[in-house]
């Protein structure tokens, strides 16, 4: 265990000292002043709509230890009533996170798992962290703090873990190279490439190359890969000899085959082999988009060398982040399938499969825009219109500017007119669901983040009995 003094800070971000004690450790470090702790640093970040600087006094007084700031003014005042307390200024608070939680990492020799890819990133991320754990004592990345504030904030709660499982996430180019460059992954897990943000980098090829950026800051990483995308298939055939990956798979053969797959509601079970023999792994969740996730938990569970038994243990037990597959079910069986964290064209696709091979009543799939597709959101949206068609979905009901787009190509390739919704708001979304369902229905909730639709199915979960 390695904790941070004033002094390390100041010499990693050529900050100013003024007042406060430069032999002070800093343990835990915090950028919300509603949450702040007894003994915290306080990281003063300036966001978009917020700046933490303005807060930095709160910050002290509601018991921070020390404060790391940038463009503040104070007072010999303040210097007098927080003489006890340390305040560090720095050019930039954001750059200087950077700094700080590289040379938090620094400190460590532990093995650090990073994973991305267009979908799948967070139940990835949960199983691996829940495999790696049985074994080793681990720190993974909490809910979706995966990008360049989140990153860093978990890597400076570094303690005694034994592991470190992180999720990085982009939206354009550069942002994963960062990451990267300060996690320094030993192990780098590609998930798969398909078409989220694929309105800000342009191509699904551009998508490749900036997941890609996960091994910029990794020294001869172990990459791990789904063998099953296309362009990372492609990738791995072109690389193979030169670098050292291991892929899994279900179709194309892999270093980590499924075999005899049963799918069911409640779960899945199948056969893969972890040291010599074949083994029956239980997935709690339901779809063949977790029966990847579990071959890549148990690809890094091999490769940290940990038991057969602890492996199969932490995949049965994992329990996915909210809003992800989060299922509940009224009181009259009426099952609410609460997806709507995010949304891509694979995302759902994955999810409509699911769907209609569970049992129940009427589908209802409750689709809203997918997010961030620029010039590509009227294709994009027809093939989700495309598999609405093919999954034999009883009853579509969609909210959105693209959403339409969907609803058109549903129409267009035979769905029936008195089985399509097309909606204003999520208030009439709320009501028509409230309207049309039946005991038995399976309603499926789908959208970009952006669309709120997790508020729809909170609201579900009380007004439909």
């Amino acid at each position: 265990m390695k904790n941070l003094t004033v002094q390390e800070i100041i010499k990693a971000t050529n900050a100013e000292l003024i007042t406060g004690n430069t032999q002070f450790i800093c343990k835990n470090f915090s950028r919300d002043t509603r949450i702040i702790q007894k003994g915290d640093t306080y990281i003063a970040i300036k966001g978009e709509n917020f700046d933490g600087n303005l807060f930095w006094r709160e910050a002290l007084e509601k018991g921070a230890d020390c404060v790391i700031v940038s463009k503040i003014e104070y007072t010999e005042q303040d210097k007098e009533k927080f003489k006890n307390k340390t305040i560090i200024k720095v050019q930039d608070t954001l750059k200087s996170l950077y700094e700080i939680a590289t040379l938090k990492r620094s400190f460590y020799k532990i093995p650090v798992i990073a994973i991305t890819g267009s979908v799948g990133k967070t139940s990835t991320k949960d199983i691996i962290a829940n495999v790696v754990s049985q074994k080793y004592k681990t720190l993974k990345t909490i809910g979706n703090n995966n990008n360049n504030i989140g990153l860093p904030f978990t890597i400076l709660k570094l303690q005694d873990e034994e592991v470190m499982v992180l999720e990085m996430g982009m939206n354009h180019f550069g942002e994963i190279s960062l990451l990267s460059n300060i996690a320094k992954p030993s192990i780098c897990v590609i998930t798969n490439i398909g078409t989220s943000h694929i309105g800000n980098l342009g191509s699904r090829e551009n998508i490749l190359k900036a997941k890609l950026e996960i091994l910029e800051g990794a020294q001869n990483p172990t990459i791990i890969i789904n063998n099953d995308n296309d362009l990372l298939h492609k990738w791995y055939e072109k690389n193979k000899n030169e670098k050292n990956i291991i892929t899994y798979g279900i179709k194309e053969k892999s270093d980590l085959n499924a075999k005899e797959i049963i799918l069911n509601q409640e779960g899945s079970n199948f056969k893969c082999k972890i040291q010599e023999k074949y083994e029956n792994v239980k997935v709690p969740i339901g779809g063949e988009h977790f029966v990847l996730n579990a071959l890549c938990a148990i690809t890094v569970g091999k490769k940290l060398n940990i038991e057969t038994e602890k492996i199969l243990k932490g995949i049965e037990k994992f329990e996915l982040t909210k809003k992800r597959m989060e299922i509940t079910e009224t009181t009259n069986g009426i099952k609410i399938i609460n997806d709507a964290y995010n949304a891509s064209l694979e995302s759902i696709k994955a999810s409509l499969k699911y769907l209609s091979n569970l049992e129940g009543n009427r589908k209802i799939a409750v689709l809203g825009d997918i997010l961030e597709l620029g010039q590509y959101a009227e294709k994009l949206h027809k093939q989700v219109g495309e598999e609405i068609y093919k999954s034999q979905i009883d009853l579509l009901i969609c909210r959105g500017e693209n959403a339409k787009y969907i609803v058109e190509e549903a129409e267009k390739l035979g769905m029936p007119k008195e089985k399509i919704y097309y909606l204003n708001n999520n208030d009439e979304v709320i009501n028509k669901i409230k309207e049309i369902a039946k005991p038995k229905d399976i309603i499926l909730l789908k959208a970009s983040n952006g669309m709120k639709f997790f508020d729809i199915a909170e609201k579900l979960k009380t007004e439909i009995y």
